[in-house]
């Protein structure tokens, strides 16, 4: 994907979205439902990218990272959530396409910069549930996921996530990750 210029408002090109989403293939009825919420919310509000839309919820971006050799993922310790979860976040005014909110969060929270796409387009959409909270109401996040893959197992002393660590996949069970986690390594032959 290559960065789109912004006409008047600083936001993701909507048509290129689109078409991602209708590219990606899901491979289980919830995320086929996913996928169909996904793109009805971006065909209802053009402000689907902003944190502040939260009816039903907005678009974010996140990134799985597979170790050189493909057996391990990378997943951060969310402060909040206290579960072993991807690196990822809210799309911010400057970020010209999804897969650079995905690429600007992880390098904001785990130092990994210019990694290489594992599969093109999409790798994997979930919704979910975000509690009310300080002064947002309950909304949902409409995730898009993107899979890289890492050049070597060593991390960057940078980011700002608190934890971080390689999981081999057939361990992430075990590991207090979400369900939409485990589907990924399903996904991953783990």
């Amino acid at each position: 994907m290559t960065a789109i210029g912004y006409d008047v408002d600083p936001v993701p090109d909507r048509s290129q979205l689109q078409q991602l989403l209708l590219a990606h293939r899901p491979r289980d009825p919830d995320e086929h439902g996913q996928r169909d919420r996904m793109l009805a919310l971006l065909q209802a509000s053009s402000n689907a990218f902003t944190r502040s839309h939260f009816t039903p919820g907005h678009f974010t971006a996140s990134s799985f990272v597979l170790s050189p050799v493909g057996d391990a993922l990378l997943l951060i310790r969310h402060p909040k959530l206290g579960r072993w979860l991807q690196p990822g976040g809210h799309v911010e005014d400057d970020d010209a396409d999804l897969l650079g909110a995905a690429r600007r969060e992880l390098l904001e929270e785990v130092g990994l910069a210019d990694l290489p796409l594992a599969c093109q387009g999409i790798f994997d959409l979930d919704v979910h549930r975000i509690p009310e909270h300080a002064n947002e109401p309950a909304h949902e996040h409409f995730d898009v996921r993107f899979l890289f893959r890492a050049a070597k197992r060593e991390l960057p002393a940078a980011g700002v996530a608190g934890e971080v660590r390689w999981f081999p996949l057939t361990e992430i069970g075990a590991g207090g990750s979400d369900r939409s986690v485990l589907r990924v390594v399903h996904k991953l032959g783990g």
